[in-house]
């Protein structure tokens, strides 16, 4: 039997609810693999077909979108015409509070968003559009291999024209910090670790400040060109900037925060958006 396969067809860029970690941004390439007989063309598909038809399934129900385990015992999910909101407690008891449109999240059936479950719930999407001399059907999602540290953040671009607007999707990134020209490690990993699983909020977005059971929380929100949209979480979860959170702004606010520290030193700062995209910022 014939094989087809494809790697890095894609990437996916979205957040996911943890009960340990909290809001979670992640970055997966993805990779296919068709078994199957030969079609009337001497192929098992053609590659435009896989590009289009798998590709564009997995962009349209999980990219850029915040990932749901809506079978976890702490997650309540409300529903209505214009809006769906979840209710997402942590392990910590603290509580998550998303609400926006629902093509801004995944609802999956599952305790936990995993690599594993979130493949099955690929494949349930992907299966039944194959043509039937497609006999199996292989999908692996996988994060960038890297030594470089990397941290996981979630954010939301309100002025973004397209799904970036969404106020909770993110991305694992990694970073580099050159110090006159040098790389250095140590501020590097300095600074995946401040970002480990963090969120970072633009303060302008920024509508309200309260406390619950003795935590502490933010709740973020603003109107956009796909709907409303609103975040609420622990603030020990959150990173604060004055400017949009576009990655052009997220490696500017490093540089120049690495220049106040040190202003006898020259900074280049490289954050990446995901895999194999980014900005530089230099101060």
């Amino acid at each position: 039997m014939t094989k087809l396969f494809v790697n890095n067809l894609t990437i996916i860029d979205s957040s996911l609810l943890d009960p340990a970690r909290g809001v979670v941004g992640e970055s997966w390439r993805v990779d296919v693999e068709l078994e199957g007989s030969l079609n009337q063309q001497g192929m098992i598909l053609d590659f435009a077909d896989i590009k289009h038809q798998v590709k564009q399934t997995i962009d349209r129900f999980f990219d850029h979108k915040l990932l749901v385990p809506a079978d976890h015992h702490s997650c309540q999910i409300i529903e209505s015409d214009v809006k769906t909101e979840i209710v997402f407690q942590l392990d910590s008891l603290a509580v998550v509070r998303h609400t926006s449109p629902a093509s801004a999240v995944a609802l999956l059936n599952t305790e936990l968003v995993t690599t594993e479950t979130l493949t099955a719930a690929i494949l349930e999407k992907i299966l039944p559009d194959m043509p039937s001399n497609v006999s199996n059907f292989q999908l692996k999602l996988h994060n960038e291999s890297t030594s470089d540290p990397s941290f996981h953040y979630s954010h939301g671009l309100r002025q973004h024209s397209g799904n970036c607007q969404r106020i909770a999707h993110g991305h694992r990134s990694r970073i580099e910090i050159y110090q006159d020209k040098e790389r250095n490690r140590a501020l590097e990993s300095e600074w995946a670790e401040l970002w480990r699983d963090i969120y970072i909020g633009t303060r302008s977005d920024l509508v309200n400040q309260f406390s619950h059971a003795d935590v502490d929380y933010y709740r973020f929100g603003y109107q956009a060109e796909h709907g409303e949209f609103s975040l609420e979480l622990p603030q020990h979860l959150c990173y604060l900037i004055d400017t949009d959170s576009t990655v052009e702004n997220l490696a500017q606010h490093i540089a120049d925060n690495l220049k106040q520290k040190h202003p006898e030193s020259g900074f280049q700062v490289r954050v990446y958006e995901g895999v194999d995209k980014g900005a530089i910022g230099s101060a």
